[in-house]
């Protein structure tokens, strides 16, 4: 038991630096592996909205501290996204598991297939104007629902769009959008626990991911600048995308070979935009600009 508390742990840490750096990442990995260890969809999202509520708060004070975060455009886009995330935290604990699993795994499939695609080319952002409640208010509902009934999509939604918008640069976009989880992450907490109650939530599963990722939460911040972004993104999203897989695959009842072949063509697909990723970084690294770490 202790041996799995501490896996759990290191993966807290892992998926929170991921997301620290990149603005996404710790919902869509941490579920992943909670349900691939035979957690129901529900519990699995709800165990990891819990621990989030530490990292989230750690993780916004340290990009406040290093002035990373935008509050107008933080605020505008956290009430929204709970509204978002209590209804779909409520949805999702209604469902039954077997109705549920592959909804959430076609949810994060989609997702890590999404974090693949936005970091195989960087884009470049230049601030225009200031992002606008009209912009921010649907924007902060559908991320808020689809990270709480897809266990992680806050940031993939979020951040890539306040990217791509050049509304902020990219730094304030990962600070803000983590900032403003906080709020999402109580939402979508108290509706998992007014759904689910606390039965078959496992404190342990809580606490180890929750001592991971507070560690990680100050080191990302501070590290953002310095990571390599873009393979790391689509290093962690081919890893979502074959999890998830197996998941859908299973639940479909597919033949051997059927399996075994899916999985070795995004193996090999996913093999190879690393190595095309791994190529263009040596041949022309992209300016911090236009990478989503950049500070």
């Amino acid at each position: 038991m202790n041996s799995k508390l501490l896996k759990l742990a290191i993966v807290g840490f892992g998926a929170q630096l991921v997301d620290g750096a990149l603005g996404m990442g710790y919902g869509v990995t941490s579920s992943t592996l909670l349900l691939l260890v035979g957690l129901s969809p529900a519990l699995a999202v709800a165990s990891v909205h819990l621990s989030e509520i530490g990292t989230t708060f750690v993780s916004g004070v340290s990009h406040w501290r290093l002035g990373n975060v935008d509050w107008p455009t933080a605020v505008r886009l956290a009430l929204p996204g709970a509204v978002g995330a209590f209804t779909g935290a409520t949805v999702l604990s209604h469902l039954s598991t077997s109705a549920a699993q592959p909804i959430t795994a076609s949810i994060l499939l989609v997702l890590g297939a999404y974090i693949i695609v936005r970091y195989l080319r960087p884009i470049a952002v230049r601030p225009r104007a200031e992002a606008r409640t009209g912009f921010l208010a649907p924007l902060g509902v559908v991320a808020g629902l689809v990270d709480a009934t897809g266990g992680g999509g806050w940031g993939p939604v979020a951040t890539t769009t306040l990217l791509t918008s050049g509304r902020l640069e990219p730094r304030k976009a990962v600070g803000t959008v983590d900032t403003s989880e906080f709020l999402v992450t109580v939402s979508a907490s108290v509706g998992f626990l007014l759904g689910l109650g606390t039965a078959g939530i496992d404190l342990g599963i809580v606490l180890a991911l929750l001592a991971g990722g507070v560690v990680a939460a100050p080191l990302a911040a501070l590290a953002v600048s310095r990571l390599p972004s873009r393979l790391l993104g689509v290093g962690v999203g081919g890893l979502i995308v074959l999890t998830n897989l197996r998941t859908l695959l299973s639940a479909a009842d597919a033949r051997a070979e059927v399996s075994q072949g899916a999985y070795l063509l995004v193996s090999l697909v996913w093999a190879s935009v690393i190595v095309w990723t791994l190529a263009t970084l040596r041949r022309r690294p992209a300016p911090l600009a236009e990478e989503v770490g950049a500070a």
